[in-house]
């Protein structure tokens, strides 16, 4: 019977009485018969020259005695031939790196029987060469245009580690007809090491490195091979290298016209690597004739300008507007302040070179490099779920990369962790990196600890196709490739251009300071465009004189768009998408929309939240859960805030809206309140009430409900949702923290996105993050959502009251988000309504509750739900049971959770001179309402009342709009603070201590004297 062990020792033996056997060979095998030697974790990771080689087939003999088809076919082949009895020189076929796709039967050697175990051991140790070379042959490639990297050779890639010697090169080898693939041997029996070391170099040391063998699906690693292992190098025809040369003009000239016309003003431009344009338009030409539809961006500042112009598409008038001082603002006073130019995104449908349309949209980014990568993605994800595109192979996303970022930010990681989870997939993305080997002014060996910038793909089995930036046409071809790879697996790739920047971090930037060899190779390096041209005028590709036509055409068409920028105005489709036609810019008199539904469809959604299907075991906690919801329905009282929470879902998804719900455990809720998905106990199979509501109630055009865990990711998860919002403003998209404090992970999303997105870019979004937050004693960590950032972010003046009868809907629109603190489930249900029925979008930020949850004083009744509206600011809820309102002597605000803090203690005290109201939107600040209750209490104190410390919360934001609320009703300034002392911590650690503070603040707010001890 075949034992690996027989064949291997063979091969040992007889290579060890000829002498040719390394040590290093020798040690390879050393699982055969005795222990393994230490190993460095570099050999063990990379190398195919340790003792996990025979483990390797070891393992897969063992699998194909279970099933044949569970290996390559090759190795079946050899394995079969084995138990046959055939000698291993004739039964040897190629493993499953090296053979072809279709089974080749063993073929008899032609050798005397007495050579067959020199054959077997010049076979093996030349497998392990070639192995070696597809594992570690980038190390050797040709991709650093400057040459400044000085190579070492990995021992693996040298023949003398498997015992070959220079008297070996041209010795012939015995492979069998087709057993290795036909790129190296030409699919002849026999080879020559010379010949085999030659087709390797210029296949996997050339101006390509290619890494992809980490990649442990074998499908993927068979075809990458099929790609670049060819019998011949790919010759690409005249007419496409003509392409490459014009698309390379457009990228070279591009830059010089902006340098000539802007000498002293910043660009970033692409200098050093215009072989990125071609390598894109072929991109997307492939992409497009391969089925995508549209593409969505994402990119940092260097070389946008150019992708805009010669990618994109975006009217040459229009960049060079911009760069003349143009104003971005489009409608009057909304001006926005804008975003410098090489920050602004677009959207343009694009004909390819074949003639099929393409939309592209480039989105919009800051300077923090890679924020903008889960937007990307978002965006992608909801375009494919507006168009129907289940099999994700319509819309798809490229992201472009600086070298320094892409290994330095955790937003990359973070974001290729979603590529492959069910409601974060897009189907791959194409990453392309703009590799300069060099950050702002750090270099790779200070910015890095891995040898690539790109060694984070390993983490998921991404492919990496490095690639020399002044090589154009192996540009095009990776880039080519790339658009296949993705098209045809779904999955990530990368593309890591390899290339210099001309200037320093920008043209006014002098690089010297910190890269003199570097930038003393740059003055001396040869442009692209000079290589190229010259090569194709050398090789008559192309005539001198059709070179420079085609420069003449190419500058003046710069010169035409530079002129007509002079008196270009801005358009508002060039910043607006189709789907969000009809919504109202801030000038614009918006709708604010009835939110209010009727009972009767209260009752029929409640029917499907509380009713279990059939043959479906619910957890016994949950079936005691819909037996309280379905006495809330019966009694029509008792509303909690989950049953609130889904019933406005479900009458927005009947309205044929989309709602997602996005976050960390937000299936189940982080406080077991939501239960939007049931576990089967006995199968785990699911069930999401919401998601039946179409059928239940016949409702054919009812919108798709999406709750979704997320991966433990804040940054990547919140830009992904913000991203998806942009794409349809008639969806109900959340995202909720899984604690309100966990949100500062994700504060460059909040900072320079969500916050100040509209007004940089005029992209408005109706994006809604759900933070818990509240004061149970629970400690420093999870007490607060740090509610006092967002407010700060509001872009309100507190001196502009704007008059009584446009308040909420000009304020609504004006301002840049909202801030909420809702106290009652049915004012949470009005609120999450609101945001899809206006015809204007802002961002909303609500603290959620958590003890109030299921605080039964806090709950709704049914007749509330068919209210017209959200409620801004609720007045004192008993006035029966105080004073009559000239006789109250405090009036005390606050906002949460708070208030029933300050209804049970004036109860406990039987307190009657203090009013509390609760002001449920703190941002826009309702004037006109908080003016009411001034009116209404003439003769009252104004007390301000929160839970969290003095320097948190909201006092110091609401002051100045009390301030100026006096000011306006001519009634002297008189608010007071009561609440926690200013502190570093959010909350006191001290359970004892927590309440202390609770009454010592309550008994502030109410009488003005703090509490005993």
């Amino acid at each position: 019977m075949f034992t690996l062990k027989q064949v291997v020792k063979q091969s040992i033996q007889t290579s060890m009485k000829n002498g040719v056997m390394s040590s290093t060979v020798k040690r390879s095998f050393s699982t055969v018969g005795g222990i393994n030697q230490p190993k460095s974790r570099k050999e063990l990771s990379e190398s195919f020259l340790d003792g996990t080689s025979s483990t390797y087939v070891e393992d897969m003999f063992a699998n194909w005695v279970k099933d044949p088809k569970s290996v390559h076919p090759s190795w079946a082949s050899f394995f079969e031939s084995s138990e046959r009895g055939v000698p291993a020189g004739e039964a040897f076929m190629s493993p499953p790196t090296l053979g072809t796709s279709t089974a080749t039967k063993a073929t008899p050697s032609t050798y005397s029987p007495s050579g067959s175990p020199k054959q077997v051991s010049d076979s093996m140790r030349l497998l392990l060469l070639v192995r070696a070379y597809q594992v570690r042959g980038h190390a050797l490639a040709n991709l650093d245009p400057l040459g400044l990297e000085v190579k070492e050779e990995p021992a693996e890639l040298n023949p003398a580690k498997y015992g070959f010697t220079e008297a070996d090169m041209d010795k012939p080898i015995f492979v069998g007809e087709d057993l290795i693939s036909g790129f190296l041997t030409n699919k002849q029996p026999e080879t020559t090491l010379r010949q085999i070391l030659k087709r390797l170099k210029e296949t996997y040391c050339g101006d390509i490195g290619i890494e992809y063998m980490h990649i442990q699906d074998r499908e993927m690693c068979d075809w990458i091979r099929d790609k670049f292992e060819t019998s011949q190098p790919i010759e690409i025809p005249d007419k496409e290298k003509i392409k490459i040369l014009e698309r390379l003009s457009w990228a070279d000239q591009f830059e010089g016209f902006l340098g000539l016309k802007y000498r002293a003003t910043r660009r970033f431009g692409l200098d050093g690597c215009e072989s990125l344009i071609p390598g894109m338009k072929a991109m997307i030409d492939s992409a497009t004739e391969d089925g995508v539809e549209s593409i969505v961006l994402g990119m940092p500042h260097r070389g946008r300008l150019n992708v805009l112009a010669n990618v994109v598409r975006k009217p040459l008038p229009a960049i060079f507007n911009e760069f003349n001082g143009g104003v971005i603002s489009i409608e009057g006073e909304y001006s926005a302040t804008g975003d410098v130019k090489y920050h602004l995104g677009t959207s343009y449908d694009r004909v390819t070179s074949s003639g099929k349309k393409v939309h592209l949209s480039l989105v919009a980014n800051p300077s923090h490099l890679e924020a903008v990568n889960p937007l990307v993605e978002g965006k992608v994800r909801a375009k494919q779920h507006y168009s129907n595109d289940t099999e994700q192979k319509k819309s798809m996303a490229i992201q472009l990369h600086g070298d320094a970022s892409v290994s330095g930010q955790g937003v990359v990681y973070e974001t290729l962790h979603l590529s492959n989870l069910d409601n974060y997939s897009t189907g791959g993305t194409i990453h392309i990196v703009v590799n300069n080997q060099i950050g702002f002014t750090t270099n790779p060996k200070c910015s890095r600890s891995s040898k690539y910038c790109t060694d984070v793909a390993k983490t998921i089995d991404i492919p990496v196709f490095h690639v020399n930036g002044d090589n154009v046409e192996a540009v095009v071809k990776v880039c080519k490739i790339a658009a296949e790879w993705r098209q045809k697996f779904k999955r990530d790739v990368f593309v890591d251009i390899v290339c210099y920047r001309k200037h320093g971090h920008n043209e006014t930037d002098q690089p010297k300071f910190t890269q003199p060899i570097m930038y003393d190779k740059i003055g001396k390096q040869q442009p692209i465009i000079e290589k190229y041209s010259n090569k194709l005028i050398t090789d008559k590709v192309i005539t001198q004189e059709q070179y420079l036509q085609m420069k003449n055409i190419i500058h003046e068409s710069y010169e035409k768009g530079y002129q007509d920028g002079m008196k270009h105005v801005p358009n508002a489709e060039d910043w607006l998408e189709s789907r969000w036609e009809g919504f109202k810019s801030p000038i614009e008199l918006g709708n604010p929309g009835r939110t209010g539904i009727n009972q009767d469809l209260l009752q029929k959604i409640g029917q499907v939240l509380y009713t279990e299907p059939k043959g479906f075991e619910v957890h016994s906690t949950i079936k005691r859960l819909l037996k309280e919801k379905k006495d809330m329905f019966d009694k029509e009282a008792g509303f909690d805030w989950a049953t609130a929470e889904a019933l406005a879902f479900g009458s927005l998804l009947l309205e044929g809206n989309h709602v997602r719900l996005s976050g960390q455990d937000v299936e189940r809720g982080t406080f077991s309140h939501r239960h939007a998905v049931w576990h089967d106990q006995k199968t785990d199979q699911t069930y999401a009430p919401l998601t039946q509501l179409a059928t239940a109630l016949g409702k054919k055009d009812a919108a798709q409900f999406v709750a979704s865990n997320s991966s433990l990711s804040e940054f990547a998860v919140l830009g992904f949702e913000l991203g998806y919002s942009l794409e349809n403003p008639d969806a109900l998209i959340l995202w909720e923290a899984q604690f309100g404090d966990f949100s500062n992970g994700a504060q460059v999303i909040i900072d320079q996105f969500i916050s100040s997105g509209e007004q940089k870019w005029m992209r408005q979004s109706g994006l809604t993050m759900l933070l818990p937050h509240g004061y149970d004693g629970a400690g420093p960590e999870h007490s607060s959502c740090r509610i006092e950032r967002y407010l700060q972010l509001c872009d309100s003046d507190p001196n502009k009251i704007p008059p009584k009868e446009e308040a909420e809907r000009k304020q609504s629109q004006h301002c840049n988000m909202q801030v909420l603190n809702c106290s009652t489930p049915v004012n949470y249900f009005h609120a999450l309504r609101r945001q899809v029925h206006r015809d204007f979008r802002k961002p909303l930020v609500i603290a959620t509750p958590k003890y109030l949850l299921r605080y039964e004083k806090s709950f709704s009744t049914a007749k509330e739900f068919s209210n017209d509206s959200f409620t801004r600011l609720y007045p004192e809820a008993f006035p029966d049971q105080i004073n009559k309102p000239e006789k109250i002597n405090r009036v005390v605000f606050c906002t949460g959770q708070v208030y029933y803090n300050l209804i049970a203690s004036r109860e406990s005290n039987n307190i009657k001179d203090v009013a509390i109201i609760r002001i449920e939107q703190l941002h826009p600040f309702p004037f006109d309402l908080v003016a009411e209750q001034l009116k209404h209490y003439p003769n009252a104190k104004a007390i301000w009342c929160q839970e969290e410390p003095m320097n948190m919360g909201y006092w110091n934001y609401i002051y100045p709009y009390f301030i100026s609320t006096f000011k306006h009703i001519n009634r002297p300034t008189d608010i007071t603070y009561t609440g926690r002392p200013s502190s570093a911590s959010p909350a006191v650690a001290s359970h004892t201590l927590h309440k202390l503070q609770l009454e010592n603040f309550l008994s502030h707010a109410l009488t003005g004297q703090v509490g005993s001890k």
